[in-house]
C-alpha cells in the first residue's frame, strides 16, 4: 500500500459516499485511478464494507448495556453454543472475546429496561452454558469513533 492507498481509506472513513471523482479531486489521481485501487482494497478485504449510521433513539432505542458474560466450562461446545447465540440475537451489536475476568463482552440494545431484562432473562441467563453474567447500562456516550488510525505519508 502506498499513500494514495492510505489518503483512499482516509477519505472513504471520513465519508463512505464519495465518488471516486470526488476521492481523486481530494488526493491527486483520476476517477479511474481510485476506481481501480478501491476496487483492490475491496477485494484484498482492507475496505471490509460501507454502511450508515443510523440514530438509536429514531428507532426507538434508549438503552445500550454492555454485559460481561462468564462460561461455565471452556470447551468447544460452550463456545459454539455462544457464538450462535451472539450471531443469532440482533439486539447484541458487537461481541468480543476477552482476556481477563470476563470470557465476552457484548454491546447489546434495547427499546427500554423492560425489553432488557427480558433478553437478559429469557436469551443470556436461559444459556445452559452462561455461568454469570454483570451488566452495565451505558449512561451518556463521550465518543463514537469509526475511523481506523491510518498512514497518510
Amino acid at each position: 500500500m502506498d499513500k494514495f492507498d492510505w489518503q483512499i481509506i482516509h477519505a472513504l472513513q471520513r465519508n463512505g459516499r464519495l465518488t471516486n471523482q470526488e476521492i481523486g479531486d481530494l488526493i491527486g489521481l483520476s476517477a479511474s485511478q481510485c476506481s481501480r485501487r478501491r476496487q483492490v482494497l475491496e477485494q484484498k478485504s482492507i475496505i471490509l464494507g460501507y454502511s450508515a449510521r443510523i440514530n438509536p433513539n429514531a428507532l426507538g432505542i434508549s438503552i445500550t448495556t454492555m454485559i460481561h458474560v462468564n462460561l461455565k466450562n471452556h470447551g468447544a461446545n460452550p463456545k459454539h453454543a455462544i457464538h450462535d447465540l451472539i450471531e443469532n440475537e440482533d439486539q447484541i451489536l458487537e461481541a468480543f472475546s476477552l482476556s481477563g475476568d470476563a470470557d465476552f463482552i457484548l454491546k447489546v440494545v434495547a427499546e427500554n429496561l423492560d425489553h432488557l431484562s427480558s433478553f437478559i432473562s429469557e436469551k443470556l441467563l436461559a444459556c445452559a452454558d452462561i455461568s454469570h453474567i454483570k451488566s452495565y447500562i451505558v449512561l451518556k456516550k463521550f465518543k463514537e469513533q469509526n475511523e481506523m488510525l491510518v498512514k497518510t505519508k
